[in-house]
């Protein structure tokens, strides 16, 4: 059984919008984000008295490497904030490789920082680098704040060790995500030694009135964008799962249910992080996108079961309640510049571009959706693409193994034959890293410029 879902008034309307391209906020954000860290050298500069020995300068780096590491593990929990600037502007993948990459710098500033620094302590006692341990020892039993610091330091090391790819790809994810959590306590454990043991917080009141500011705001766009959002937005629409219907082998869509869905502020091609109340699953959250344009009481989402948390959904039953975060995802319409638009779909990638292609802007003719699958039975949602471009003069093309098992090609050459001016489409693409790094090539090869290829990954 397969469900069709009918093209709403909401969804219509998008279609007669003007294009209206929104710049992405990444360059001003990073812009700001390297003027901070250029302040934090500053303080470190200012307050630096000229350094003539050898434990002078091992101390002193040992300052500035704590002070970046301090200020980028405010940074790590900003973007761990759900702000929607970051999640529906910048995008969520992109938001969680500078996390990432965040993450790794400072778990190697503060281990130098920790390295440097009771060096230098050993050496200010008249000790040498092999008592460095002992050093630690007596700096944390000693030292204010320090044994905070020693376990929010541990808690960092475990979050890192945890997040190296091998480890975390043999991890479930609900493992590790709720273990990522720690990464919270750990900066709070941290950030009191910072204004009681460092020297630039002691002499500058000023510096001191700034971390606070940093951290306080932090905290407050966590505690408004991870906690009050979501509690508003589930008590107002009280989402609930209202059928599960199989749409291909291993392919379900989840119909929800709730009240004035149309108004919960979701455009096509977003995700939410989704929760369902039934036994086994109250407390896993996974990102799935809407398979469709918001209906007055209706969202829904296409899975493919490719785990634990995606085969269970196939056995949730009519009134289960749902607890949703987001929206979230920045591969909507606004992304666009160019009056044509290539959709292009590798498997359950599908669930986005169903959406957009629905719902963007366009005349007959404008919006072309290519859609990629090992055999035309795994082409799910297929009776309703065909019926979107029936009813908006759009062209739907698949590409599916041949009965031997040959892959379709889909390169620089064959995207040109089937659309000649494909350098003038805007490309919107989902599916498997492996597929959408290979049609990414393709593209470029075929004059589309990087600007204009969108594309947003939840494997992360």
């Amino acid at each position: 059984m397969t469900t069709t879902i009918a093209g709403g008034r909401a969804a219509r309307r998008q279609t007669m919008r003007r294009i209206r391209p929104r710049r992405s906020p990444a360059v001003p954000l990073l812009i700001a984000v390297w003027a901070g860290a250029a302040g934090v050298l500053w303080l470190w500069w200012n307050n630096t008295p000229s350094i003539a020995d050898t434990n002078g300068k091992i101390l002193q780096a040992g300052r500035i490497t704590g002070l970046l590491a301090g200020y980028l593990m405010a940074l790590v929990v900003l973007q761990m904030a759900r702000v929607p600037a970051l999640e529906r502007r910048v995008g969520s993948d992109r938001v969680a490789r500078w996390h990432a990459m965040s993450g790794r710098y400072t778990l190697c500033l503060t281990f130098a920082h920790v390295f440097l620094i009771m060096w230098g302590y050993a050496l200010q006692a008249g000790k040498s680098l092999s008592d460095i341990g002992q050093q630690t020892i007596d700096s944390v039993n000693q030292l204010p704040d320090m044994g905070k610091a020693a376990i929010g330091t541990g808690l960092l090391l475990v979050i890192g060790l945890l997040s190296i790819g091998p480890v975390r790809r043999k991890l479930p994810y609900d493992t590790w995500y709720h273990v990522h959590l720690l990464t919270y306590a750990a900066v709070f454990l941290t950030f009191w030694h910072q204004l009681t043991t460092g020297n630039d917080f002691v002499v500058e009141p000023t510096a001191k009135t700034a971390w606070y500011v940093l951290y306080g705001s932090v905290t407050a766009l966590v505690i408004w964008y991870r906690i009050l959002t979501p509690i508003r937005l589930n008590l107002r629409h009280r989402m609930y799962v209202e059928a599960v219907i199989e749409e291909t082998p291993g392919v379900v869509s989840v119909l929800i249910g709730g009240r004035k869905l149309h108004r919960i502020g979701a455009e096509a091609g977003q995700f939410f992080r989704w929760r369902f109340m039934a036994p086994g699953m109250r407390f896993s959250s996974h990102p799935y996108s809407l398979s469709a344009a918001p209906r007055p009481g209706l969202l829904r989402i296409t899975v493919k079961a490719n785990g634990d948390h995606s085969a269970a959904l196939r056995g949730l039953k009519p009134g289960v309640k749902v607890w949703a975060e987001g929206p979230y995802g920045a591969m909507t319409a606004s992304r666009r510049s160019q009056g044509k638009v290539l959709l292009v779909a590798g498997g359950v990638g599908i669930t986005p571009m169903r959406a957009l292609f629905e719902t963007l802007p366009g005349a007959a003719g404008d919006i072309t959706l290519l859609y990629r699958a090992n055999s035309t039975q795994d082409l799910a949602l297929w009776d309703e693409l065909a019926k979107i471009a029936d009813e908006r003069g759009a062209r739907l093309m698949y590409a599916v193994n041949s009965p031997d098992g040959e892959r379709p090609d889909i390169s620089a050459d064959s995207l040109r034959r089937k659309l000649p001016d494909i350098e003038e489409h805007d490309v919107f693409m989902c599916g498997p890293a492996g597929f959408a790094q290979g049609v990414y090539e393709a593209l470029r090869g075929a004059g589309v410029p990087a600007r204009r290829i969108h594309h947003e990954s939840f494997e992360m």
